[in-house]
């Protein structure tokens, strides 16, 4: 797959990332400074902790359709492919299962929101 503009298989993709990733680069990273935080509250480095595949889903989200890179294109299909499977699992995205909830959110969909994403 290639990032050119107008590439169906990207555009199909951005399109699925937005509708699956309903948190907005804002609340994504809010949640990802919470969680990473655990019991010895913030720290000075605020990626701390973090993990990688989260922390470029918010990069993703400030992005425009057009400056996706390779490496862009590759993470929103690993995080669509994640949050399908994590769907999928037998009670997946139920709002009361907290570590379904966690892992979700951890990938930018937050399964208390309304599906539709936000582009």
């Amino acid at each position: 797959m290639t990032t050119t503009r107008g590439n169906p298989e990207v555009e199909e993709l951005w399109r699925e990332f937005h509708g699956l990733v309903n948190m907005t680069s804002q609340e994504l990273q809010g949640w990802l400074m919470t969680a990473s935080s655990g019991e010895d509250g913030f720290t000075a480095d605020p990626d701390l902790g973090m993990p990688e595949l989260s922390r470029h889903v918010v990069r993703l989200l400030g992005k425009r359709k057009v400056d996706l890179t390779r490496e862009d294109v590759e993470c929103m299909g690993e995080v669509v492919s994640r949050i399908r499977e994590e769907l999928e699992r037998p009670g997946g995205g139920d709002p009361s299962d907290d570590v379904s909830r966690h892992r979700l959110m951890s990938l930018g969909h937050d399964p208390l929101k309304p599906e539709g994403g936000v582009i």
